[in-house]
């Protein structure tokens, strides 16, 4: 896991609050109780309930750890600079050679979710707009070949 940062919104820190209360009490009791029953199904070797079951404890706790770390670690923000794309900041751009814009707000790495326009602070666009101003030019390399946008306006 990184040791970057995790940039979240007040809504997304509450979120996974959420998440992480209910994995720690609700969650947990059921798998609990899950794994109790597969036990008295007999020899736990052969039995796939029991091992079903100790997986979705693993996959439970991990997730526990993951949040735990993830809220420790988080860096509220509040919403990015009009003059220079931030974390938080809404971007936007139009790529070069096209009449069309696209709009995309900057957000840290757990909140990235590009069907809503976030794009994650690492990802290459994320990286490559950050510091910039309104009228740069930014290049982004992706699979298929550099990709120019402009900066058309930040807020």
């Amino acid at each position: 896991m990184s040791t970057e940062p995790q940039y979240l919104t007040n809504e997304k820190f509450s979120e996974l609050q959420k998440e992480l209360a209910f994995l720690k009490t609700t969650r947990r009791v059921e798998v609990v109780e899950h794994l109790e029953y597969a036990k008295k199904l007999g020899d736990l070797s052969e039995n796939a309930e029991y091992h079903q079951a100790r997986e979705e404890q693993a996959e439970v706790e991990d997730r526990i750890i993951r949040l735990e770390k993830i809220l420790k670690e988080a860096v509220i923000n509040n919403g990015g600079s009009s003059e220079l794309v931030t974390i938080g900041s809404t971007v936007r751009l139009v790529r070069d050679g096209e009449n069309r814009s696209f709009l995309y707000t900057i957000v840290g790495s757990e909140e990235a979710d590009m069907s809503l326009g976030k794009v994650s602070n690492i990802s290459p666009l994320g990286s490559a707009l950050l510091g910039h101003r309104t009228g740069d030019s930014v290049s982004v390399q992706t699979p298929k070949g550099v990709v120019k946008y402009s900066i058309d306006r930040i807020k």
